[in-house]
Order: structure tokens, then sequence, then C-alpha cells
């Protein structure tokens, strides 16, 4: 409960615009274009979800002179760019704070560099609006959980979001912050000052970011957050183009839409500080995200059914750039299932039940005790709820339905399974960008540093980085570790 119910398409996914008709204040100048910071405060009003008001506060910059991207056909034969083409709620003009020392786009004026982000806050005046739009939306909350932050690590974003999550922990010390990275899929590896420009922000977002937030959460359909590009995500049941920002951004939305219900929906008894310190132990603050869209329940077919179907091979697929998709264990897990009804899951009296599962009682016990048989010894929570994640129009052509029988435009929602998991997976992540860093002559890029980041500033947040893996090690990898240490 606590929570208004708006999650809005991640911005690095998403073409970086919004409709002028969303901005009542908006300057006459074109149109604002969003920024890749998002600052949602999670709020309730008279005891009801309140989905008419939207409690979030917007970073943006001013658009580039780079031409438009090309625009992907929507509904009726229209056309959509950005996610607020769709969106029916009107933004307050609160909403909003343009950034207008740089660009979004274009060749030159970018925020690009970890340093001219942290800058851009330490400058009083933009501190002082920052915190004037905060504290209003702060007053407007009956009951105030937590914030919740999304921001881009790949460019100067990330450097922002660093001053705005230690802002919030310094003065709202006991809330929750939930924060996620975001990434989007990349396509121009070949420059190679922009290509270590955006490892370098990742890793400093990483560290910054964590440690300021009582959870993080890195999410990306990008195969790898490192220097070797890797393919983006294939999922079984959708036809997207990851070129497309737009259909990358709504397979995230939808994701993190499901995975942040356990502590927006007034029936949950959860909260946002209950979800982190369930993960975040032993030092832990960074968690893996996935998910299955749309969850693969047949018709037909019960929960037990579809669940004893995949013994072997998870329905999901990692979110968070971690190379291995196949996890064998984790410490952690919050799982949240949507859209599936509450059946009879008990087998005929008399009968013997055909598995385990199908003894359960109900949806919960069901998914609990698949939990537990895939990761024995780990801590889980598992949440289900009847709503389904819906679909606009505009979104139906690249959900593929599991029911051939349907054709894809008949699809008006889907089923989800999505969770966050603390996991051994993650040290891989970051691990391996702690090595591709290390590696690397940083001195290359003196401009990278010239913006603001100190060397020996650098230098510590890669050792934290590297210390924020080993919390993931299990007993060999850490005999490993070991040896690395010795070595360097």
């Amino acid at each position: 409960s606590g929570h208004s119910y708006f999650i809005p398409p991640p911005a690095p996914a998403c073409s970086k615009g919004v409709s002028s008709d969303q901005l009542p204040a908006t300057p006459p100048d074109t149109g604002v274009s969003l920024g890749p910071c998002f600052l949602e405060v999670p709020a309730i009003r008279d005891g009801m979800l309140r989905v008419e008001e939207i409690f979030a506060l917007l970073l943006s910059l001013v658009p580039g002179a780079a031409p438009a991207p090309a625009r992907p056909a929507g509904p009726s034969g229209s056309s959509t760019q950005v996610w607020s083409d769709f969106l029916s709620v009107r933004l307050h003009p609160k909403s909003i704070y343009v950034i207008r020392q740089y660009m979004h786009d274009g060749e030159c004026g970018c925020l690009e560099a970890f340093g001219q982000g942290e800058r851009l806050l330490q400058d009083p005046s933009c501190l002082e609006e920052l915190e004037d739009r905060l504290h209003f939306y702060v007053e407007e909350c009956d009951y105030l959980q937590g914030f919740q932050v999304l921001c881009d690590l790949h460019d100067g974003f990330s450097g922002v979001g660093a001053k705005v999550t230690e802002l919030l922990y310094d003065e709202y010390s006991g809330k929750g912050i939930l924060t996620w990275g975001l990434t989007p899929v990349l396509s121009n590896m070949g420059d190679h000052q922009k290509n270590f420009y955006r490892l370098m922000n990742t890793a400093l977002g990483i560290v910054h970011l964590s440690s300021h937030s009582s959870l993080f959460c890195p999410l990306s359909l990008s195969g790898s957050l490192g220097i070797r590009p890797q393919p983006p995500l294939t999922f079984p049941y959708i036809n997207y183009d990851a070129s497309l920002p737009y259909h990358s951004s709504a397979i995230l939305a939808a994701a993190l839409d499901t995975l942040t219900a356990p502590y927006r929906l007034c029936s949950s008894q959860g909260s946002m500080m209950h979800l982190a310190e369930t993960l975040n132990f032993s030092g832990r603050k960074v968690v893996a995200a996935w998910a299955s869209l749309p969850f693969p329940a047949l018709r037909g077919c019960s929960l037990p059914d579809t669940l004893h179907a995949y013994q072997q091979d998870v329905p999901w697929k990692l979110l968070s750039s971690c190379r291995e998709q196949k996890v064998s264990c984790c410490f952690a897990q919050s799982v949240v299932l949507r859209g599936v009804c509450k059946e009879s899951h008990s087998s005929c009296p008399g009968k013997q039940p055909p598995s385990p599962l199908h003894a359960c009682e109900s949806t919960e016990q069901v998914l609990q005790h698949y939990l537990h048989t895939l990761f024995p010894g780990a801590f889980s929570n598992s949440y289900a709820t009847l709503s389904s994640s819906k679909t606009t129009a505009c979104e139906t052509s690249f959900w593929v339905c599991l029911n051939k029988a349907v054709v894809p435009a008949a699809v008006e929602s889907i089923p989800v399974l999505a969770g966050l998991q603390s996991s051994p997976t993650l040290r891989t992540l970051l691990r391996s960008l702690h090595q591709d860093l290390h590696q690397a002559d940083v001195r290359r890029w003196p401009s990278f540093f010239s913006a603001g980041v100190e060397h020996e500033d650098f230098q510590e947040a890669l050792q934290e980085l590297r210390t924020l893996a080993q919390c993931y090690e299990t007993g060999f990898e850490a005999d490993e570790s070991e040896d690395e240490a010795d070595s360097d």
C-alpha cells in the first residue's frame, strides 16, 4: 500500500521525449525532452490508491540538434515516438525540471560523463530547485514509504542519480530508497571513447547508487554491461525489435510494474523497507531482476501443470545484463505472479496428486513450493495477484499469443511472473566490470576526469566494486578471489 499506481517505461529504453499536451506548464519552445532520471514518491491519499495523481519528478534535458528518429508505426496508421504519447494522465507542472546546460542528443553539449552529472547538483540554484519540488511532493503524502529512483547508468545521468540518492539518504533517513539503474540496448559499440565512458559511468553509478539506496537493481535487455558486446535478450513469446526504444521500454516497464507490486497494492501488507531488508542482508544491496513475459500459462492447464513442466529449464529471463542466464542458486528472492486465476489446485479425493505442486491448496503455496524446489535453502517471498498486465492497442503487435487460435490483435492483457533475486550470478556482473576497468589504462581519457571525477576517487570506487562483488561469492569463489588478490 502507499504508492501512486503509475510506472512509465524506463527512460533510457525509450525515446527521451514527452508529448507537449502532457505538460501544462512547459515552455512553448518545441517539446521538452524527458531526461533519464525519474524520481517517484510512493504515497497514499486517504487510505486509497489514487490513479489520477502522479507523484513524480522528472529531470530532463533540452533537445539537441540531431534529427528525430523514425517513428515506428502505431495503431490506426499513427506513429509513436515516446511513452507519453499513450499517457492518459496529465503531469503536474512541478514534475519536470529541465537541465538547460546539456542536450540529450546531438554531437556536442551532451551529458556524457559521471562528473558532469554530479557537478550539476552541486550548483546551489539547481539543488534548491530540486529540493523545493521534492518537498512539494513529500508534503502531499499522508504516509511516505520511501522513494523509487529510475536512472540511466551509461551516461552522465548516473552522476545525477548518485547525487539525488545521496540527498534522499541524508534528508530522509529510515525511508526506503529503491533505485533502478537502466541501460539501453547499445548499437554503436565502435566508438572506443564512448564505450569506455559508458563503462566508467556504469561502474561509478553502481557503486554510488547502491551505497545510498536500500536496494539497487540494474535493468536492461542488453546481453552485457561490459566492454565486450553481447546480443540483446530474446523471449520465446515476444516478437520485438531491440533497436526500437518503444519496444524495449514496454518490456522493462511491464516487468517493473510487476516487481514493485508487493509494496504498491492496497491489499499488500509489505512495504519498501520490508522488501529491501529481505534481500539486502550481508552487504548485498545489488539484486538481479528476472521475468517471464508473458508467463506461459496455457489455456486449460493449471498453475501446477505449467510449473511442473519447468523443473529443469526455468521459464524466465534475467533482465540485469548477467551473462549467466541459468541461475542454480540464490541467497534470497521476492517473486510476484500476476494474471493467473485462482483455481482449485488439489487433485480429486482418493487420487494421488501427480506432483507435490498439485497437492498445494493456493496459488501462493504452489509458487512457494516451486521456488523452494528450485532454490533449496534460499529465503523466498512469493506474492500472487489476479490483475494481469494490461496492454494497449499499440503494444499488441509484438506480444505473441500462447494460444495460436487467438490472433495477436486480441491480446488485451498478459500474465507475468517476475522476481528480484540476490544471487551469486551478480558476482559475475560486478567482477567483469571491475576487471574490464582494472585492466584498462583509464588515463587515456583525461576528459572524463576533467569533468569532475578525481583519479584517486575512481580507483577507490573500483575497489568498492570489487568488494561488492565479493559479497556474492560462495566458498570456492572466495578462494579464487584470495588467489587473485595475492597476484595483484
